[in-house]
């Protein structure tokens, strides 16, 4: 998932450069959405409520 994460970072970095800005606002948008699910998942993991086999 942080490669899939990194990757729309370097869109939305590459679109801005070119000018296109809506294509970076969804890049980046999609960017923060799975930080944010990874960042869940991942105090889940460290509280203890979800355990991964």
């Amino acid at each position: 998932m942080l490669n899939i994460i990194l990757i729309l970072l370097i869109v939305a970095a590459v679109a801005a450069l070119l000018g296109f800005g809506r294509i970076s606002g969804v890049a980046l948008t999609g960017a923060k959405f799975l930080i944010g699910v990874v960042l869940v998942l991942f105090l889940l993991v460290v509280l203890g409520l979800i355990a991964i086999a």
